[in-house]
């Protein structure tokens, strides 16, 4: 188990690496592309490398996360049934991701309605999580998990509210930082509790 457990967390590391590789590299293969006016997904139906190349780090992002969530984090917190709920979110989450990448904007409006639910599903999950550590007595990565929730949903909260660009690839960038920064962090936590346990 601990070996599985050391792969999730690997997984986590990883996931955010291979997604933003692959939308920077999206980005510099399309000249047009304008961080204001469009939406990162717009990547994702360019001819050529950009389109593949856009919607496979999105598909392999979630799919590590998706292992990250279930070999990882679910036996992370055993039998603390409230980080076991955010766990399948985030779970969730990480499928809604697979299938934003799978369905792109000409599956309308499939696509559409997998990325409103990976953005909405993702800073609810990480709230419930940031409940589950604070149950757990680990107040400082409850209090890390919570930062990062609120900076998930802030730049969505802001952009209905004063609509502060005309597309929401800024938005989805920062929410999309956020959830990389949080996972590859509880990635590295649970490689470290990996290596902790094995070492007793």
């Amino acid at each position: 188990m601990r070996s599985i457990q050391k792969i999730a967390a690997i997984a986590g590391i990883l996931a955010p690496i291979v997604a933003f590789t692959c939308i920077l590299l999206a980005v510099a293969s399309y000249p047009n592309f304008s961080w204001t006016n469009n939406a990162l997904s717009d990547l994702g139906i360019i001819s050529g490398i950009t389109g593949p190349l856009f919607n496979f780090g999105l598909c392999a992002c979630g799919f590590l996360s998706l292992i990250f969530a279930l070999a990882g984090l679910f036996f992370y917190f055993g039998k603390n049934w409230t980080g076991k709920l955010g766990t399948a979110v985030f779970a969730a989450a990480s499928l809604s991701l697979v299938c934003v990448g799978i369905f792109n904007e000409s599956f309308s409006p499939f696509h559409y309605l997998f990325s409103v639910a990976f953005f909405v599903l993702l800073p609810i999950s990480l709230l419930i999580i940031a409940g589950a550590f604070a149950v757990k007595r680990q107040s400082k990565t409850a209090l890390y998990t919570l930062l990062v929730a609120l900076l998930a949903a802030i730049p969505w909260v802001l952009y209905f509210v004063v609509h502060y660009v005309p597309g929401v690839a800024i938005p989805e960038t920062i929410s999309g930082v956020a959830g990389a920064v949080w996972i590859v962090a509880l990635g590295y936590m649970l490689l470290t509790v990996n290596q902790a346990v094995k070492e007793k």
